[in-house]
């Protein structure tokens, strides 16, 4: 028996229906559902407010994920703000090539960037709905998940002492390093992929330069251009795994950004400084299941998938709308349908975006190989999206997302 099990029947230990962990998108989108319902839970986060609201991240949000966040009283400030996106253009063998995904399926993308909308998230759990939550704990603990009586302890900041928390279940929303998904990771099977390459993600200080996602298909290596806002744009340069952010001075990324998004007609980049440089080494996992007795997890805590396709973040909102549902049906009604279906539903999902998400990467990629049987296979799969009607509406359901209503 663990110290925080043993004292769960103390004065001291607070008690709360639901804890969630972690103050991202998924546990912010459970935390707000369940206090809708009347449900009391408890999000504890190991960062300051400051920090989550101001941490630069995914910003393509897909259709039903923004309807799903209506449906909920959740976006507000994003059906306000941001910029509706309704084709893209991809640019290979020195031409461009504008894909208007809307016209195919009545479909569009929201730019969004997730600090906004985290930052409203914790606003309408914390100040508008009056959620409890605990920002800057250390180091968090899940005790006692396959029990009838989970708690979850952690360290306060201000008193240096371990508080536990007793409750009914715990919603693991503490992304890929996160405390949840190691507590089970004895028990979990987990399935990883590498794609051998890195992008190197920058944010610049200049306008898009041009009305749409870009993306360059080059024998030199993808790049890539996505719009945040009218004066902040996000660069991605496909680059070596592991490789230094040192080695790209400013002078070295636009001018890789100019070739490999070049092409004939195309407005010059618009250049800015570089506020932000980091490489991504482009990988995948999926963890499975997604749920441990009354531990259920949400988000990259139980899935990552390479920014390859814009899947992450959309992941994570799904996750949270069908456990946020779940659990308030079951504290509530007694129905634990939910619950019991919500790893297996949650996996289909997953799988299908990791599966398009492989397939875009060779898209991207493959022109870049230094193979040349799949620099002319890539060619041809990107020609097929512009001669086949079939091709191309097939790609556009992927690209724009296949879930359910929610």
């Amino acid at each position: 028996m663990t110290d925080a099990s043993r004292h769960a029947d103390s004065p001291a230990t607070q008690r709360f229906s639901v804890v969630v962990v972690g103050a991202g998108p998924a546990g912010l989108t459970v935390g707000c559902v369940l206090r809708a319902a009347g449900v009391d839970c408890l999000v504890l986060e190991t960062e300051t407010r400051e920090f989550v609201e101001r941490r630069p991240r995914a910003g393509v949000i897909e259709e039903p994920a923004v309807r799903g966040l209506e449906r909920r009283g959740l976006a507000g400030n994003l059906l306000e703000r941001a910029q509706r996106h309704t084709a893209c253009e991809f640019r290979f063998d020195g031409e461009r090539h504008r894909f208007a995904y809307q016209e195919l399926t009545g479909r569009r993308h929201w730019v969004y960037p997730q600090q906004f909308l985290v930052t409203d998230l914790v606003r309408e759990y914390a100040d508008v709905r009056g959620g409890a939550i605990r920002f800057g704990v250390r180091d968090v603990r899940p005790h006692g998940p396959d029990g009838d009586r989970p708690s979850v302890s952690y360290v306060c900041p201000e008193s240096g002492r371990r508080e536990v928390v007793a409750c009914e279940f715990v919603a693991g929303c503490d992304g890929a390093r996160g405390v949840t998904r190691s507590a089970v990771a004895e028990r979990a099977r987990v399935a990883r992929h590498d794609y051998g390459i890195g992008w190197l993600a920058l944010l610049a200080e200049a306008p898009p330069s041009a009305d749409c996602v870009l993306f360059g298909c080059h024998p030199d290596g993808f790049a890539g251009q996505m719009p945040r806002s009218p004066e902040v744009t996000r660069y991605y340069l496909q680059c070596p795994p592991g490789d230094d952010p040192g080695n790209w001075p400013h002078e070295r990324v636009w001018t890789e950004l100019r070739r490999r998004l070049g092409a004939a007609g195309a407005e010059p980049l618009t250049e800015g400084r570089l506020i932000e440089k980091r490489v991504l080494d482009m990988h995948d996992y999926v963890t499975e299941p997604m749920a441990f007795g009354r531990l259920f997890l949400a988000g990259d805590a139980a899935h990552l998938v390479a920014p390859i396709a814009a899947k992450g973040l959309n992941l994570a909102l799904y996750d949270a709308f069908a456990l946020g549902d779940a659990l308030a049906d079951r504290l509530l009604k007694g129905d634990g349908t939910g619950l019991e279906g919500y790893s297996a539903s949650c996996l289909r999902r997953v799988w299908d975006y990791q599966e398009f998400s492989q397939w875009l990467s060779e898209l991207y990629h493959g022109s870049a190989a230094g193979d040349p049987f799949r620099a002319g296979t890539t060619l041809a799969r990107l020609r097929r999206l512009f001669s086949s009607p079939a091709a191309a509406a097939a790609f556009a359901e992927r690209y724009l997302g296949t879930a359910e209503r929610y």
